[in-house]
């Protein structure tokens, strides 16, 4: 799943911060690209962890929104490879998760996440992590 501004092998030209979504379930994902959109984000999307790292490789996204529970490697195997990864370590990962324990939130940030949101999630919360983790004008809608 793609965003209408994203053409496989073109520069990048739409000068809104790129977001890439990752939920196995293509419903949440929908929904989430839905919204980044509202943001004023531009939106790549994947519905597994290979597929997340191949795109943020691929795309060098402003900002990960992973879940955590993948079918293939979980989200926390994601953060793993992407920190190893000297062109995505610097890349802030928001993990978006029905993993609602606190300590799987403490997991979660030490494993590296900047910001954890437990499913179902605020909208306004998700406004407020994107904002703190992007830095661009290009983010005017509020809700």
């Amino acid at each position: 799943m793609e965003s209408s501004s994203f053409t496989s092998g073109q520069p990048r030209v739409d000068k809104r911060p790129l977001v890439l979504a990752v939920d196995d379930n293509p419903d949440n994902l929908e929904l989430l690209t839905q919204i980044l959109d509202l943001f004023g984000c531009e939106c790549v999307g994947a519905v597994d962890g290979y597929a997340a790292l191949s795109a943020a490789v691929d795309r060098q996204p402003d900002l990960i929104v992973l879940d955590i529970c993948l079918p293939d490697i979980d989200g926390m195997e994601v953060v793993k490879r992407a920190q190893q990864n000297p062109d995505l370590r610097d890349i802030p990962i928001v993990a978006v998760t029905a993993l609602a324990k606190p300590e799987d939130r403490a997991r979660i940030l030490e494993a590296g996440c900047v910001e954890y949101l437990s499913k179902p999630f605020n909208i306004k919360d998700l406004e407020t992590v994107i904002r703190q983790h992007i830095n661009s004008p290009m983010l005017l809608v509020e809700f």
